[in-house]
């Protein structure tokens, strides 16, 4: 029993519920019931995690999905402490060693653990290139990756635009694909992974109902004003040498500090 994992469930179905969000979740029966396996889920906004651990909980097995999360979400102070009640996993990208040995460890005690193989958000709401660690845990640990694709998220909030948290009915979709056992190499589990996410997504999309042209949150390749994969690729090879900058900018300070 995890009552505060419990009581946290409950907050966002009530948050939900006061919001209007109308899930469909597709493959329930594709995420194994007992077992350790990676939940590898696409990243269009900054409440996936949120939606991407409901298909788990409709199964009504008592499985939980641990998340890896960033760092900095970890140092809030009212969220850190939530995030390590939950069982969920810190990541320090400078640094992914003790977070991924974490990570293989869940996986060989039986538990689902989250990961976005695209590691940020997807500002073209396509799916973009994918980093290693998915593969490379499931392979260590010999378990299968769960393709989880969520759409409609970024209607709620995502980078670069603005909160929409009020009641807006937004529908959001769940699709979870069929397992896929950790039998190639890693190279080749990683490519298998990203075509097998981007078709579900192509067949999440067709189902979703109406994408207006000209929308944000709808892609460019539907019409929407959403950059392309290109475009959103320069603007995040931008924001990670800005990142780089000031985190050298910081070090020097400290530096700095030290020869005083």
């Amino acid at each position: 029993m995890e009552p505060v994992y419990g009581t946290v469930i409950g907050l966002a179905r009530t948050v939900w519920a006061v919001q209007g969000l109308k899930f469909t979740v597709t493959g329930i029966e594709n995420l194994p019931t007992e077992g350790g396996a990676v939940v590898a889920i696409n990243h269009t906004g900054y409440m996936d995690f949120t939606f991407a651990g409901l298909p788990a909980f409709l199964q009504k097995k008592g499985r939980k999905v641990r998340f890896m999360a960033k760092k900095e979400v970890f140092d809030h102070k009212i969220g850190g402490p939530l995030m390590r009640s939950l069982g969920h996993i810190e990541v320090d990208r400078t640094d992914g060693s003790a977070s991924y040995a974490e990570a293989v460890e869940k996986l060989k005690a039986g538990e689902l653990v989250g990961v976005y193989p695209e590691a940020t958000i997807s500002r073209s709401f396509e799916i973009k290139e994918f980093k290693s660690g998915a593969a490379r845990m499931a392979i260590e640990a010999g378990v299968p990756i769960v393709p989880h694709v969520i759409w409609g998220a970024q209607r709620i909030w995502t980078k670069g635009h603005p909160k929409n948290l009020g009641r807006s009915n937004t529908p959001i979709s769940i699709a979870v694909g069929t397992p896929i056992q950790p039998t190639l190499s890693v190279p080749d589990l990683t490519a298998l992974l990203h075509a097998r996410m981007q078709h579900l997504l192509l067949e999440v999309q067709d189902d979703y109902g109406q994408h207006p042209a000209g929308e944000y949150w709808v892609p460019h390749r539907l019409g929407g004003s959403a950059p392309t994969l290109a475009e959103a690729a320069q603007w995040d090879a931008q924001d990670a040498a800005e990142r780089k900058a000031q985190r050298a900018a910081r070090e020097a300070e400290k530096q700095a500090q030290k020869e005083i």
